[in-house]
C-alpha cells in the first residue's frame, strides 16, 4: 500500500539526498579524468542469455533469454542456438530459476508473483509443452527437496499449506501434479529422502539453536547425531550413498571448517573424506549414478577445485589449469561426461562452459552479455585485511580501469570509495564479474567489498564471531576496512560511501546513525531499521531458523534480548543522522518488510531530517525488472555523484516502463531528474 510522508518545511539542514532544493553545496572533488561511461542499460539490462544448462542426457540445453523484453526459458540442441525456442511466455517479472528433471523431458522452474516468495513449482513438457503448476495451493512457498532417476517422472516437493511453518513432503508427478504424502512435518526443519525417494532423516530445531539430525525407523524417529548451535550454519546434508547405507555431509562439527564427510546410517559414526585448513569445503560434486563425492571447491579469494576420488584427479588439474578466475560447476549429464560451469573473470562478461571429462577440454556454450565485450570494464583484486581484534577479512577491491598506473594495485592518487556490504549476512562476497561493481568504478569510485565477521565460507571461530554483535563487532570490520583503504592511499577519508541491500542495507544505516560521520552519504536498499519488528516479522516458514536469528540479533522473548534489539537497531539513533541518506524498497518484500523503510522515513521526517524514498510496487526483497534496477541505479548514482564525487551519466530513458515511487525526499532530486522521473511515469 502506498505511504505517504509529511512534507518536510523551510528549516530542513542541508543533508539531503542529492543536495537541497535551494541553492546545492559544492560536490566533493572528483577523480582525476572522466572515463567514457558505460551506459547504464548495458549494464543492468537483461543479458542475452543467462543461467545455462545441458539436459542429464546431454542432448539439449535449456537456458533463460529475453521474450518481448521479459526473461523466459528457452531450448534448444546442445550448442545450436538456431534451434531455440521459448518455452515460457511469461510477462511479468521473468523466471528466475530453472533446472531439468531427470528423465530430460521436463524442465522446471520456480516463480512468485511480484517478489513475494510464495513460490510455485512448475514443469514445461518439452514434447507438449504443456506448463503444470505442482503446486497450485494458495499462500504457499514449495521447495524441491529431490529426484531420482530410479523414480522417473516424479519430484519429491516440501509444500506448506497444511500448515504455513512447516513443509509437509510429497511425490508430485511432473505430468499431472498429482501429489502422494510421503511425510507429514509435524516441526521438522527439513526431511531428507533416498535415492528411492523414501524418507529416511529428518532434523529438529532445538530450543538452544541447535539441531539434531533423526533416522526413520518405521513410523518413528531415532535421534542420530546432534548439530551444536556452533555448528549449524556450516552443517548440513547433502545426499546418500549408492546403496542407501549412509549419506554424506558438509560437516564443521569438532573443527573450525566444515569438511566433508561421510555418515554411516546405522551407528551414526563419521569419517572425514576432505578438508581445508583456510576455508570450509564447497561446491560438492557428487557421481550422478554411484554418489559417491568427485570433488570439491576451496574458496578464498577465488575458487578452485580439489579432487576427492582419485581417479578424477587428472580431470580436475585439466579443468583448474583452463580457468582463470571464479568458476562454479552447476550441473552434471548423468553418465557424468559434461559438466556444465559458470567461469567467471572479474572484468568481462561470465561465459557458461561445458567440460567434457573424456577430452579434457572446456568449450564455450555461451557468453551472458557480449554488448560488454571490448568495453573498458575494471579488474577485481582479491585483498586481505586485518580487523582490530586480529582476524584476516578477506575482502574484494576494484579501481577505476585505468587508475592504476604503476600496476601495484593501488591507484595514483587516493579515490572516492564506496563500500559496498554483502546482504545476509550469513553469505560473502566472492570473485567475479558484478554490475554494480563495474558500474560503481566505471564512475570513478574503488569499490571494496568486504567479508566481515558472520560471513560464510571461513570457519565457525569466524561466522560464529558476529553472534550478538550487529552494529558492533562487525560493523567495526566494515569501520577496519574502511581505514584500511584510507591508510593504504586508495580512498578519500572524507568521500567513502557506504551502500548495500538486506544486511547491507542495515550496515548503512547503522553507518549513518551508529558512526554518523564516518560515512559521506548512505544508500540502503531493502535494509531493516527496527530489529524488534524484524524479528516480530520474518515469514511462518523461517519458524526453524528463528533461534538462529535470536542467538544472532536478540532473542525477542527475553527482556535481555529486547533491550539488544533496540539498542542495535539503527531507528534508536535516528536524530544522529548528519550525511544524506537514499532508501529504496519493494513493496511486497516478505523479510524485510516495507515497514522497516517506513518506520526510519516517518521518524527523519518527524525530526526533520532529509531524506529520499525510493517504493517498487511491484517487487520484493531486491528489484527484478531491468525497468526498475536501471530507474533505481540512475537515481542512486546522481546520489553519488552529488555527495560523494563521482560521475554520472546524463538521464536518458532510464525511467521508461519503471515502478519507482517517490515517497519521501522528490523536492531534494535536481533537475531533470525530477522532471524526467515524473514525466516517464
Amino acid at each position: 500500500m502506498k505511504r505517504t510522508f509529511p512534507a518536510l518545511g523551510s528549516l530542513l539542514l542541508c543533508v539531503s539526498l542529492i543536495g537541497c532544493s535551494s541553492e546545492p553545496t559544492e560536490p566533493p572533488a572528483a577523480a582525476a579524468a572522466q572515463p567514457e561511461l558505460i551506459d547504464r542499460q548495458v549494464l543492468f539490462g537483461n543479458p542475452e542469455r543467462f543461467q545455462g544448462r545441458l539436459s542429464p542426457d546431454g542432448e539439449m540445453m535449456s537456458f533463460r533469454a529475453p521474450l518481448n523484453g521479459v526473461m523466459n526459458l528457452w531450448v534448444a540442441k546442445r550448442g545450436d542456438f538456431a534451434s531455440a525456442r521459448a518455452i515460457t511466455e511469461d510477462t511479468g517479472r521473468g523466471i528466475p530459476s530453472h533446472g531439468w528433471a531427470l528423465d530430460s523431458e521436463h524442465v522446471i522452474y520456480s516463480q512468485d508473483i511480484g517478489g513475494d516468495e510464495n513460490w510455485h513449482l512448475y514443469s514445461v513438457a518439452l514434447t507438449s509443452g504443456d506448463v503444470v503448476d505442482l503446486t497450485p495451493y494458495a499462500g504457499i512457498s514449495a521447495q524441491l527437496v529431490a529426484q531420482s532417476s530410479q523414480v522417473p517422472g516424479m519430484v519429491a516437493v516440501g509444500i506448506n499449506d497444511r500448515d504455513p511453518k512447516w513443509h509437509d513432503l510429497y511425490l508430485v508427478d511432473l505430468a499431472s501434479g498429482e501429489r502422494t504424502l510421503l511425510a507429514r512435518n509435524d516441526g521438522f526443519a527439513s526431511l531428507h529422502v533416498d535415492n528411492s525417494l523414501t524418507v529416511r532423516l529428518a532434523t529438529r530445531s532445538e530450543a538452544d539453536g541447535g539441531a539434531t539430525v533423526l533416522k526413520a525407523l518405521g513410523d518413528q524417529w531415532q535421534p542420530l547425531l546432534t548439530i551444536p548451535f556452533e555448528d549449524i550454519l556450516l552443517t548440513g546434508i547433502l545426499g546418500f550413498d549408492q546403496d542407501n547405507q549412509g549419506f554424506y555431509m558438509v560437516d564443521s562439527r569438532g573443527r573450525d571448517k566444515a569438511a566433508l564427510v561421510y555418515v554411516d546410517l546405522e551407528s551414526g559414526d563419521s569419517r572425514v573424506l576432505a578438508s581445508s585448513e583456510r576455508v570450509d569445503v564447497s561446491n560438492v560434486l557428487l557421481h550422478p549414478q554411484t554418489h559417491q563425492p568427485i570433488a570439491y571447491a576451496e574458496d578464498y579469494h577465488r575458487p578452485r577445485y580439489q579432487a576427492v576420488d582419485p581417479q578424477y584427479q587428472a580431470s580436475i588439474d585439466q579443468l583448474n589449469a583452463q580457468l582463470s578466475g571464479g568458476a562454479s560447476v552447476l550441473a552434471q549429464t548423468q553418465d557424468n561426461r559434461y559438466w556444465t560451469l559458470y567461469t567467471d573473470d572479474s572484468n568481462r562478461s561470465p561465459v557458461y562452459k561445458v567440460f567434457d571429462l573424456e577430452s579434457g577440454q572446456l568449450s564455450e556454450l555461451f557468453v551472458t552479455q557480449p554488448a560488454l565485450e571490448g568495453l573498458n570494464l575494471a579488474k577485481m583484486q582479491g585483498v586481505t585485511i586485518p580487523s582490530r581484534d586480529g582476524l584476516e577479512l578477506v575482502s574484494y577491491l576494484t579501481l577505476p580501469s585505468g587508475s592504476d598506473g604503476n600496476g601495484d594495485g593501488r591507484p595514483e592518487q587516493a579515490l572516492p570509495m564506496v563500500l559496498l556490504v554483502h546482504g545476509g549476512p550469513w553469505a560473502r562476497d566472492v570473485f567475479g564479474y558484478s554490475p554494480m561493481v563495474q558500474w560503481l568504478a566505471n564512475r570513478g569510485y574503488a569499490v571494496l567489498q568486504v567479508n566481515f565477521r558472520a560471513s560464510t565460507g571461513f570457519g565457525k571461530a569466524f561466522v560464529n564471531a558476529g553472534n550478538g554483535e550487529w552494529g558492533r563487532a562487525m560493523h567495526d570490520d566494515l569501520l577496519d576496512a574502511k581505514a584500511w583503504a584510507v591508510e593504504q592511499g586508495i580512498a578519500k577519508a572524507d568521500q567513502v560511501a557506504i551502500m548495500g541491500g538486506s544486511y547491507g542495507g542495515y550496515a548503512t544505516l547503522a553507518g549513518l546513525t551508529m558512526t554518523p560521520e564516518a560515512f559521506s552519504c548512505g544508500v540502503s536498499i531493502v535494509g531493516p531499521s527496527n530489529l524488534q519488528t524484524l524479528m516480530a516479522s520474518i515469514p511462518p516458514y523461517w519458524e526453524s531458523f528463528r533461534q538462529v536469528f535470536a542467538r544472532a540479533i536478540g532473542d525477542p522473548q527475553t527482556e535481555q534480548g529486547l533491550a539488544l534489539l533496540q539498542e542495535r537497531s539503527p531507528l534508536t539513533y535516528v536524530e544522529q543522522i548528519k550525511r544524506p541518506l537514499l532508501i529504496a524498497q519493494g513493496a511486497n518484500d516478505p523479510r524485510v518488510k516495507q515497514a522497516e523503510s517506513d518506520q526510519i522515513v516517518e521518524a527523519m521526517v518527524a525530526k526533520r531530517i532529509p531524506v529520499t524514498y525510493l517504493l517498487y510496487p511491484d517487487e520484493g526483497h531486491g528489484f527484478a525488472r531491468p525497468e526498475n534496477n536501471i530507474s533505481f541505479v540512475a537515481v542512486a548514482e546522481n546520489f553519488l555523484a552529488r555527495c560523494n564525487g563521482g560521475y554520472a551519466e546524463p538521464v536518458g530513458q532510464d525511467f521508461a516502463g519503471s515502478s519507482i515511487q517517490i515517497l519521501q525526499g522528490a523536492e531534494f532530486l535536481p533537475d531533470p531528474l525530477r522532471t524526467v522521473i515524473t514525466s516517464a511515469r
